[in-house]
């Protein structure tokens, strides 16, 4: 197939090409086990260089669209009805070994509160509006939309005091009376939180590319809450296909699905994970993100995305709330976001451990 890769434009080459090609398997242009073009076939019909094809493929290869075959190609593994419900999930983990904490560098975290105690001034004493100050709020839609492929609204984001506290929030949203469903085996702690909250928590077992078809199947729950990148602590990483489902379960029993992206953004991959927030944006995905863990566990502080048909639920439910993280931190972290200080950072800590292997 051709196409049109625009030179010099806003987005990389290799991103374009990554783009057409998943557009292309998932709508079955390339058909599950189809062989794609060879890296140097793609680059000539493309018009772009060899590593451009090389990287694109890669990408597609990490998020589970291909497989590389040794001595025989690229082929397409993504399939529109994906089901594994006799894998093992101990087939593809690996331990995490990588460090708790952040390595953000502390003199651009104190340069950055420095200004923006000069700049603020005691504008930083006033409360802060219940979702969030507009600042952040802002800067986390714009980094969300050039980093994550997530496009929404100012009015969509809720700033609180980390996951647990958002937690806690959907719970009031979405109601008590339905079933939650966890992985597992899943961060413990989630569980524990939303059984704080009184609801019937349901552990859905985890196959090598997500929660496993039948336990989606057998579920009771209209609630799924899902850690698609890296689940701890199995490791386990949803598939392309998986995520897809994901939605079409949601979609068949009016439920809904909590996305926790806790640990997405230090991807060995040059480019961030797909969301499954960005597979259906407008309906039934609430994403979830914290700072914990790409700043400092110190900074509490997270973030929701809720689809627009959530807006005016969470308006009447819990929107009369205060708003728990001091406008300071707030604006630190929009300053972070601006600058690029923050980009940059993860850029750095995603070459490290790439070299580190």
């Amino acid at each position: 197939m051709k196409y049109h890769i625009e030179k010099g434009g806003a987005r990389s080459a290799y991103l374009q090409l990554y783009e057409h090609l998943r557009r292309d398997v998932v709508s079955g242009a390339y058909p599950n086990g189809s062989k794609l073009p060879s890296k140097r076939q793609m680059a000539e019909d493309a018009g772009v260089s060899l590593v451009t094809v090389e990287h694109a493929y890669a990408i597609l290869c990490d998020e589970g669209y291909l497989e590389s075959r040794e001595r025989s190609g690229y082929y397409v593994a993504y399939r529109a009805g994906d089901c594994f419900p006799g894998a093992d999930a101990a087939a593809r983990t690996q331990p995490e070994a990588r460090a708790a904490e952040s390595e953000f560098p502390f003199s651009v975290l104190a340069r950055t509160m420095r200004r923006v105690l000069s700049d603020r001034g005691e504008g930083l004493l006033v409360k802060s509006p219940n979702n969030g100050c507009a600042a952040l709020r802002q800067a986390i839609a714009d980094y969300l939309a050039r980093s994550r492929g997530i496009r929404v609204k100012p009015s969509q984001i809720v700033i609180g005091s980390g996951a647990e506290y958002l937690y806690g929030l959907i719970v009031q949203l979405l109601g008590r009376d339905r079933v939650y469903a966890v992985e597992d085996p899943s961060y413990e702690k989630i569980r524990r939180v939303y059984q704080a909250n009184g609801v019937t928590v349901e552990p859905l077992r985890l196959g090598a590319d997500g929660v496993r078809t039948d336990e989606l199947t057998r579920a009771r729950a209209t609630v799924l809450h899902v850690t698609p990148f890296h689940s701890f602590p199995s490791g386990v990483t949803a598939s392309a296909g998986k995520r897809a489902e994901y939605i079409r379960w949601a979609d068949a029993r009016g439920g809904w699905i909590v996305e926790d992206d806790f640990d997405s953004e230090f991807t060995l991959s040059s480019k961030a994970e797909d969301t499954v927030f960005s597979l259906s944006p407008e309906r039934s995905v609430i994403y979830l993100n914290t700072f914990s863990k790409t700043v400092a566990p110190s900074i509490r502080v997270g973030y929701m995305v809720l689809p627009p048909t959530l807006l005016a639920d969470f308006e009447r439910a819990v929107g009369f709330y205060s708003c728990t993280v001091p406008l300071f931190e707030q604006y630190v972290l929009a300053e972070l976001l601006r600058s690029g200080d923050f980009e940059r950072h993860l850029n750095r800590v995603r070459r490290k451990r790439r070299r580190e292997g």
